[in-house]
């Protein structure tokens, strides 16, 4: 289960981050997870939840946002915004399509608090 690994790396960010920013503790981490990621957004919920139990994410609530695909087509110069996992154009059938966004995993907001 790769997710654990994901959210072991995802929490050393958020970590060096608070150490930067002189935190004493992370509140919240936003993430966005595409839906071509290969990752499980509730195994990485979980795992989430299982690994911030050291440092300053103790108490950390985790928000995921979803990205769906959004493919380019470069046949018919289409794009669409599509919620399952095709790259085959909705317009023109086309396999000539390009990925916008959708396989994504990223940090997208850390929401920190000091001690003062």
């Amino acid at each position: 289960m790769h997710e654990y690994s994901i959210v072991t790396a995802l929490l050393e960010q958020c970590e060096q981050h608070a150490i930067a920013n002189q935190a004493s503790k992370i509140t919240k981490v936003v993430i966005k997870i595409g839906v071509l990621s290969g990752v499980e957004p509730a195994l990485l919920a979980t795992a989430f939840e299982t690994f911030k139990l050291e440092g300053r994410a103790r108490e950390a609530e985790l928000e995921i946002l979803h990205q769906e695909l959004v493919l380019e087509c470069q046949a018919c110069q289409s794009t669409h915004t599509i919620k399952e996992r095709s790259v085959i154009c909705p317009s023109c059938h086309s396999y000539e399509t390009r990925i916008i966004e959708g396989e994504e995993l990223l940090l997208m907001q850390l929401e920190l608090e000091t001690d003062e």
